[in-house]
């Protein structure tokens, strides 16, 4: 049986101190529910307060980028050797965010996850259709395609360390979510490609979560489903009371 993971991206939210706060109000609210992982991801100046109020609890903090270089002239940047020393354990590569404002490709989003998983991260790995392929029926190619170049070169037991978040952009921020069907046959879609690519085995081991606006509201019928196996979840992240709705859902 595949365990769900329920993780909250905050993005480009909460201060330290804010972090802190939140973190606190809703340890209470998950104590004891431990039929899922839970964590959240912090932009990078909130992970020590986060951690900090975390410890103790069945809640872990990942980041949300990562570079794939250990070191050198790359201002603004992040390596994996800096995470793994500070005491993170997750990571979120390849948001359709990144994609979509700051150039990420698929052949950076392997880079990044090989050097994440060299360094001993687990990676969330994104990867999802924008609007036009979905009206042009191509989404299952889309995802296909992806899900080969983001895990090119990277083994069977790596793999073991790599959640796959099925992200449609089309529903990122927008309050649109791909129908529990939808979101479950493009799941069974990355599982089909990466049985293709390591065998059935590997593939059913894999965790793949649904990252398009999952909320209080929708997570039971989507997590009802054989091929989806969490949530990455952005807006409900925010808000204790919605999330642990979403981590109930996973119990």
């Amino acid at each position: 049986m595949r365990r769900y993971v329920i993780a909250g991206n905050w993005k480009m939210n909460f201060t330290p101190s804010e972090a802190t706060a939140f973190i606190n109000e809703i340890k209470p609210m998950v104590e004891g529910k431990n039929n899922c992982d839970i964590i959240f991801c912090a932009p990078f100046v909130t992970i020590a307060s986060a951690m900090e109020a975390a410890k103790g609890s069945n809640i872990k903090i990942g980041a949300q980028n990562v570079h794939f270089e250990e070191k050198g002239a790359f201002t603004g940047e992040v390596s994996a050797k800096m995470l793994k020393e500070i005491g993170v354990e997750y990571v979120i590569i390849g948001h359709s965010e990144r994609r979509q404002y700051f150039g990420e490709t698929d052949h950076t989003v392997n880079l990044r996850t090989k050097a994440a998983l060299a360094a001993g991260l687990k990676v969330l790995l994104c990867l999802g259709e924008v609007k036009e392929e979905r009206l042009a029926g191509i989404t299952n190619e889309v995802v296909a395609m992806q899900t080969k170049l983001d895990l090119a070169g990277i083994s069977a037991e790596e793999l073991k360390n790599v959640i796959i978040a099925y992200e449609p952009v089309w529903a990122i921020g927008t309050g649109l979510t791909a129908t529990p069907e939808q979101a479950d046959e493009t799941c069974g879609v990355i599982r089909d490609v990466v049985a293709d690519l390591y065998g059935r085995d590997v593939a059913e081991e894999l965790i793949i979560q649904y990252g398009g606006s999952m909320n209080d509201k929708n997570a039971n019928e989507l997590l009802s489903k054989v091929n989806v196996d969490g949530g990455l979840i952005g807006g409900a992240s925010l808000v204790a009371e919605k999330f642990t709705a979403i981590v109930d859902a996973a119990q």
